[in-house]
This record gives structure tokens, C-alpha cells and sequence, in this order.
């Protein structure tokens, strides 16, 4: 069955002070997909999830469907090592501002795995991981169905980002959530995404992982040896 998009992008242009930071850019994403964004750094990554979310201005038409509910994560929080905030005290405003049940920031926390020492803890004194998790709870809560994630484990170590990885894939398969993440790890890519778009200083290139994924597409794109991304592409293969 043909779902309609859950996102429209159309001829969309964003720049800063003169300068084109993304241009020409079309796609549409149908409820459950998942896109990876990826590209050298300054290419515009952040710049899309903020003008998919209106906090930037642009050219050119972003139409969500009516049902869209958007979550967001964000790269990197700055959190001062000494505020007092707990992880569940963030989640429980967030809950009030939303006028939701109690029982949603207790869902949510068991739904990413957040343990009870976690809730109890603050902010600061998360570990990466610990406090990667407290931001995609934070997104969860008020049920939406498209997340947007920009690099949630750019800083983190291989095993906690797999973990990362495989919470979110599960979530996606669980309530058919629609994933946009800018991801810097393209093996982790090639393994979740059904569609990659990598923005450039040229025209956006967008299709599956196995043609997108090519030493001679990322060579192009990063300007870099193919043999180190040939590398990348078959340790992430069946």
C-alpha cells in the first residue's frame, strides 16, 4: 500500500550572508523511513534539520503532513557538571509543559532503558551514553512520529554507539518512527538506512546505501583515498 509522504521537500534553498549553504534540494520520506544525511563537514548537515524544523529561514517549500509530531536530538547539549537537574526532573517538565500523564516519562524511560540510578542522577554527571539516552527520552516524550537526530554518538566510543544505533533502529521498527540523522559513521549508515542523501559543495545526491556507498561516489564527495571507504562499506556488509 502507497502511503503518503510525511515530508515534502521542494527546489529548497538555505545560505548566510550571501552564501548558498544548500541548494536544489528535493526529496519526499513516506511514515517509517529512514535517512541518513551525511557529507564533509560545513556542507550544510545541521543547516537541513534546522530548516526542517522552521528555525532557520529558506527558499523553496518544506511541507509536513498534518500528522507530523517532530522530536528532536541534538549533537551536543552544554550542560554545567554542576546543575543540580536530574535526568528525571528534565523529563518530568517537559511532561508538565506537555500536559502529559505522569506514566508517559516512566514509558519513555523504559523504552530507551534508562535505569533507575540514571533517572536519579544529574545531568552532569552523565557518561556519554547515560546522557545520549536522557535526550532521545526527552525527544520520545509527546509520541512523535518523525525524530531527527544530528550525529547522536559522534563522540562516543564503537560500543555505545552500536547500542545507540540499535535503540534507535529498534524504535523505528516498534512504532514506525520516521529517522533523519546525520550520521558520521557510514558503516552504521550502509547497516540502517534505507535512503542516503549526501549534501556537497555540488549539486545533493540522494538513493540506497549499496549506490550511494561507493568508493568512487565518496571520493568524490570527502575527496579522499576510495580504498579507505571501500574499507568502511565491507566490514558493514552481511
Amino acid at each position: 500500500m502507497v502511503t503518503d509522504p510525511v515530508v515534502k521537500v521542494s527546489g529548497l534553498k538555505v545560505g548566510f550572508q550571501g552564501r548558498s549553504v544548500i541548494r536544489d534540494l528535493s526529496f519526499e520520506l513516506r511514515p517509517g523511513d529512514c535517512l541518513a544525511i551525511i557529507g564533509p563537514n560545513g556542507c550544510g548537515k545541521t543547516t537541513l534539520l534546522k530548516s526542517l524544523m522552521g528555525l532557520l529561514p529558506f527558499e523553496g517549500q518544506i511541507r509536513w503532513s498534518r500528522e507530523a509530531r517532530l522530536g528532536y536530538v541534538p549533537q551536543r547539549v552544554a550542560a554545567d557538571l554542576q546543575l543540580p537537574l536530574r535526568v528525571k526532573e528534565l523529563l518530568e517538565a517537559k511532561a508538565r509543559l506537555l500536559k502529559l500523564p505522569a506514566a508517559e516519562v516512566e514509558r519513555v524511560s523504559h523504552e530507551v532503558d534508562l535505569a533507575p540510578e540514571v533517572l536519579n542522577s544529574r545531568m552532569g554527571i552523565l557518561s556519554g551514553g547515560q546522557f545520549q539516552k536522557a535526550l532521545i527520552a526527552f525527544a520520545l516524550l509527546g509520541s512523535p512520529n518523525v525524530i531527527l537526530f544530528d550525529e547522536p554518538t559522534a563522540s562516543f566510543d564503537e560500543l555505545t554507539e552500536e547500542r545507540i544505533y540499535a535503540l534507535l533502529h529498534a524504535l523505528q521498527g516498534e512504532k514506525g518512527i520516521t529517522l533523519i540523522l546525520v550520521s558520521h559513521d557510514l558503516s552504521v549508515v550502509y547497516r540502517y538506512a534505507d535512503t542516503v542523501l549526501c549534501l556537497s559543495k555540488g549539486k545533493p545526491c540522494m538513493g540506497p546505501p549499496k549506490e550511494i556507498l561507493t568508493p568512487e561516489a565518496l571520493e568524490e564527495l570527502y575527496s579522499a583515498p576510495p580504498k579507505y571507504y571501500q574499507h568502511i562499506q565491507d566490514r558493514s556488509e552481511p
